[in-house]
């Protein structure tokens, strides 16, 4: 049985915690300086918990950022970068909406059939990045972001009503036409007037149980994490580090695809110009404060959903809603400062507990020696 190890599990919370104080105690620091109440806004966001639509509103935002931190994690745990999620995310979500607004079969199958084109496609995005790196060498980090900016050009230059868009009679925005209702996950209702959950956040939750158990418990999970660790070690052990890269970067970009499915089949139903975006550098942050664990993920996913969404009323209150967006940028600044500190100390404390056994175990000796 695995001994339970105290300094291991005070460590890992000890990043989070630490960014998150600094993070919030910058951002009073900047409410101070521009003269505004630094208690106050805190109070409103606070306040707009106890609201049952609001609280609606912050699961399903949790479960799409969850969706996109998975898809990140995934490349971190093989020490990969992928930032193209973004891309990934907003591609797939348009040609799934083009696909699934085009046919209608029953409800399950339909669903499906647009799910399978989602991951399909963020696969192949993201697969372009680890062909890249996996033949020619080219970083991800380049490359992806290279790819995100081709997907915006791509995704504006399909959805133009002279390819595959639709333009609504008297509005200016652009959509993919309306998926049929049989393409439309149903959700849990909440009660008249606070909307409901959308019902793709409980896949979401259930992606997170299949990352740790696929992460943890089976040998692809072992490689995957042995690879990022070091690729030579596994490299010698027998393990492939080419094919493990091209592997990570696929089933990242499939993740990817579906961090679109919530709001797509739970809500517009189709794809336009005001389809959410940057939610894929948002998962960047989540991933990072959540450490790439699924739990870790799951409460940070929460936290950046309660500032998006409880920080919505705070310009009616004659506060700028900004606040929660300063509050994210310092959280990411904060947990790479406070992660790498974390590991630091984390090492001295190895190398003192190290040193005490050697020193433990030479006194022994000593004894044995003595009584000898």
């Amino acid at each position: 049985m695995r001994k339970f190890d105290k300094d291991r599990l005070i460590l890992g919370l000890a990043g989070p915690v630490v960014a998150l104080v600094v993070a919030i105690a910058l951002t009073t620091v900047v409410l101070l300086v521009s003269g505004t109440n630094p208690i106050e806004p805190y109070r409103i966001m606070f306040e707009q918990v106890s609201y049952t639509d609001v609280q609606v509103l912050i699961v399903n935002q949790a479960g799409i950022y969850y969706l996109a931190a998975l898809a990140v994690a995934i490349g971190f745990r093989m020490n990969l970068f992928n930032i193209g999620v973004d891309g990934q995310y907003r591609l797939a979500a348009m040609l799934s909406a083009l696909v699934g607004a085009s046919i209608e079969l029953p409800g399950p199958l339909h669903i499906l059939l647009i799910m399978l084109v989602a991951m399909l496609v963020g696969a192949f995005w993201a697969g372009i990045a680890g062909i890249l790196k996996t033949t020619r060498g080219v970083s991800e980090v380049v490359s992806t972001i290279m790819l995100n900016a081709i997907a915006t050009a791509l995704v504006a230059y399909l959805i133009l009503p002279k390819n595959f868009g639709v333009q609504p009679e008297g509005s200016n925005n652009l959509t993919t036409g309306e998926i049929a209702e049989s393409g439309w996950f149903p959700g849990l209702s909440m009660g008249e007037g606070a909307g409901e959950i959308y019902g793709f956040t409980f896949v979401a939750v259930a992606l997170g149980v299949l990352y740790w158990f696929v992460l943890n418990r089976t040998r692809f999970g072992f490689d995957l994490r042995a690879t990022g660790a070091s690729e030579s070690a596994a490299q010698a052990s027998g393990v492939d580090a080419k094919k493990m890269i091209l592997t990570s970067m696929l089933i990242s970009g499939a993740v990817a695809g579906l961090a679109g499915m919530p709001t797509l089949l739970g809500e517009t139903h189709t794809y336009s110009l005001d389809f959410p975006a940057g939610v894929g550098f948002t998962g960047i942050t989540i991933a990072l404060l959540g450490r790439n664990s699924p739990i870790g993920i799951a409460f940070s996913a929460l936290l950046i959903a309660f500032l998006d969404k409880s920080s919505a009323s705070l310009d009616q209150h004659g506060y700028e809603k900004e606040i929660a967006t300063i509050m994210q940028g310092l959280i990411v600044i904060s947990v790479v400062v406070s992660y790498e500190l974390v590991r630091r100390y984390g090492l001295r404390r190895q190398q003192q507990k190290v040193g005490e056994e050697l020193a433990a175990g030479g006194a022994i000796k000593t004894d044995k020696e003595v009584a000898a």
